[in-house]
């Protein structure tokens, strides 16, 4: 209980300063650029290969039921699902903050296929196998427990479904590694243990029949078919 306390703290705090978080996610400011090539190791090429890869999965036209959990602020889903008009979308998360700020950008943009539910994906309101497709852009590493959260996305796909995204690893790394260690899981936005590029591989392989995993720098990017 104590950790999901310490998380929506922290993503409460991301919430209030979205504008900063995004420019960091998107690569889009100077103090992003910073970030993202100081404490994650990325170039700019390596940051676009990473959104590349990490949104590979979702099949051009897309047209059926999508689950995104969990959203943040939408601010690298969002332009995608500009691209995906006949797609039935729902974009789930944890933080009331980051919700509102995902909902305004929503708005914003005019994509009314959009829906938005405040949840655990530990827990997911859902029946199962409710969706073709399942996204995770940069939320296993903070998930307080993984092996439900994995489940859960699991439960919710149909047969055939696809489950696709991102997740941070460690070892690939050091200074990476360090930051997540001294700061991110310190105050909260991510939480321990996590996977290896290797650990993830097998845990998605004992879940799905079809399993593509490769990694940038300190994040694995993952397509898997249930």
């Amino acid at each position: 209980m104590e950790r999901y306390v310490k998380i929506k703290q922290a993503y409460r705090r991301v919430g209030m300063l979205a504008s900063s978080y995004d420019g960091m996610m998107t690569n889009s400011t100077w103090l992003g650029h910073l970030a993202l090539r100081l404490f994650w190791g990325f170039t700019e090429t390596d940051y676009r290969r990473y959104i590349q890869q990490a949104f590979a999965g979702i099949p051009a036209g897309f047209d059926g039921r999508l689950l995104e959990v969990p959203v943040g602020t939408g601010a690298l889903s969002l332009p995608v699902y500009r691209d995906l008009p006949r797609a039935d979308i729902t974009c789930l998360d944890f933080s009331a903050e980051m919700l509102a700020k995902a909902r305004e950008r929503a708005q914003a943009m005019e994509l009314p296929q959009l829906r938005f539910l405040a949840g655990d994906v530990g827990n997911l309101p859902f029946r199962e196998g409710s969706f073709d497709l399942v996204l995770s852009i940069n939320g296993f590493h903070a998930f307080p427990d993984k092996p439900a959260a994995f489940w859960e996305t699991h439960r919710v796909l149909k047969k055939d479904g696809i489950f696709t995204g991102c997740v941070y690893i460690r070892g690939q790394h050091a200074v990476t590694d360090l930051f997540v260690r001294t700061f991110c899981s310190h105050q909260g936005y991510f939480t321990p243990p996590f996977d290896t590029l290797a650990s993830l591989q097998e845990r998605l392989q004992r879940l799905y029949r079809d399993v593509r995993v490769c990694h940038i720098g300190s994040f694995a990017c993952f397509t898997c078919r249930k």
